[in-house]
């Protein structure tokens, strides 16, 4: 009977340990990733109007291209309940229980529907990913919306960046 006792507590001592550096390994990705990415915009006072709004799931932060290389930093690694508003001049991303935050229209540079994305992968075409700059850094956001049918409204929307505000000629 103590040998399983003893079983017990070294299988729950060693998950412990394994948690305990998770979180220790989580911990260093976001030290590292805070010089790396800039803080993100706060939304603006007065946005304006809101031409487009949808309620989902925020699902995370990448780097642009790399879908599972999760930006940790200052709170964006965060997997969310979220309510994405399109404005004139930016998208506001209002997440529950972690930091909003705002994707001014000019650092967009593309958006797109995927299948997956750090780690949480739904089926073809169940997510709305926008690429944009922050700072020199191209980020992926991606967003699991509650109506899917939304996402062409989104991707018109915003591929009606004119060219010169992304870069182009």
């Amino acid at each position: 009977m103590s040998d399983r006792i003893l079983l017990t507590l070294a299988v729950f001592a060693f998950f412990l340990f394994c948690v305990f550096l998770m979180w220790r390994g989580w911990r260093r990705k976001s030290r590292a990733q805070s010089v790396q990415v800039p803080p993100f915009a706060e939304i603006p006072a007065e946005p304006g109007e809101v031409s487009l709004e949808s309620t989902g799931l925020y699902v995370s932060t990448t780097t642009a291209g790399h879908w599972q290389d999760r930006v940790v930093t200052r709170g964006a690694g965060l997997r969310t309940g979220a309510v994405w508003r399109l404005h004139e001049d930016g998208i506001a991303i209002e997440r529950g229980g972690a930091p909003d935050f705002w994707i001014p229209r000019a650092s967009v540079t593309g958006v797109r529907k995927d299948k997956g994305m750090a780690g949480k992968v739904m089926g073809i075409d169940a997510l709305l990913v926008i690429t944009w700059l922050a700072g020199d850094v191209e980020l992926d956001t991606g967003f699991r919306g509650d109506d899917v049918d939304d996402y062409p409204q989104w991707i018109e929307a915003l591929q009606d960046i004119p060219n010169d505000i992304k870069g182009g000629a």
